[in-house]
């Protein structure tokens, strides 16, 4: 078994098997968290296909099993489902037992708008970085919607992603070569901006931001739809 797959299966295994908790009972959200997961793991998945084919970053094949779909280690594809829904687990976990722990309105908005000119300011500093640069820009267009649109769940995610960072953190600081020989995934520096906390580009954490906020916003929508009776 190869490390990158354990580093999914670890992260992927505890949440999965308190889903079944009698109390929280988040398998209910089901059908709308996996949904959601796979609208959005398509966008990231055909944006991972196309930077592995330019080189902006890459996979050591020593530890993956082989198996690629598209250019891709099975595992890289495995990533967009396994830390995903530990991520979202760990957010609607915390809603469950700190329901009234959110910013307020005004404060979101005040960190979205400060949020938002940093991110324009590094935009224009990095480009044309592609990794920089993309990544900017969408967090650019998240924050412009969530301004325009949505704070309420932002009230609540910009405190759980601070939590959700930690075990991300640790995952990729091995995936990008943190306690071990050798990376497991490597970046092209001439596409980033080459900031490193630890061994992680600094941009994986805009990444990290960019697939959680759409597919919180996208399961508070199909909520509505198939999971009404769920008050949280």
């Amino acid at each position: 078994m190869s490390l990158y797959l354990v580093l999914n299966i670890a992260s992927f295994i505890v949440p999965f098997a308190y889903s079944f908790e009698k109390k929280m009972h988040f398998i209910r959200l089901w059908k709308s968290v996996f949904l959601s997961i796979f609208i959005v793991g398509i966008f990231f998945i055909f944006w991972d296909i196309i930077f592995t084919q330019q080189g902006v970053w890459g996979f050591n094949p020593d530890y993956h099993i082989g198996l690629n779909l598209a250019g891709l280690p099975i595992e890289e594809i495995l990533f967009f489902v396994c830390i995903p829904y530990a991520s979202i687990f760990t957010h609607y976990a915390f809603i469950y037992f700190f329901e009234n722990t959110r910013f307020s309105d005004k404060l979101t908005k005040y960190i979205s708008i400060g949020l938002l000119i940093i991110a324009i300011f590094i935009l224009f500093y990095a480009f044309p970085k592609k990794y920089t640069t993309v990544t900017f820009s969408i967090f650019i267009l998240l924050m412009a919607f969530s301004l325009w649109k949505n704070t309420a769940i932002l009230s609540q995610f910009y405190i759980t992603f601070m939590i959700i960072l930690i075990p991300f953190f640790m995952v990729n600081g091995i995936l990008t070569g943190s306690f071990i020989e050798n990376e497991v995934v490597w970046y092209n520096n001439d596409e980033n901006l080459n900031i490193r906390l630890f061994t992680i580009p600094v941009e994986d954490a805009v990444y990290a931001f960019n697939m959680l906020y759409p597919s919180l916003f996208l399961i508070a929508f199909f909520k509505k739809k198939f999971n009404k009776e769920f008050n949280f």
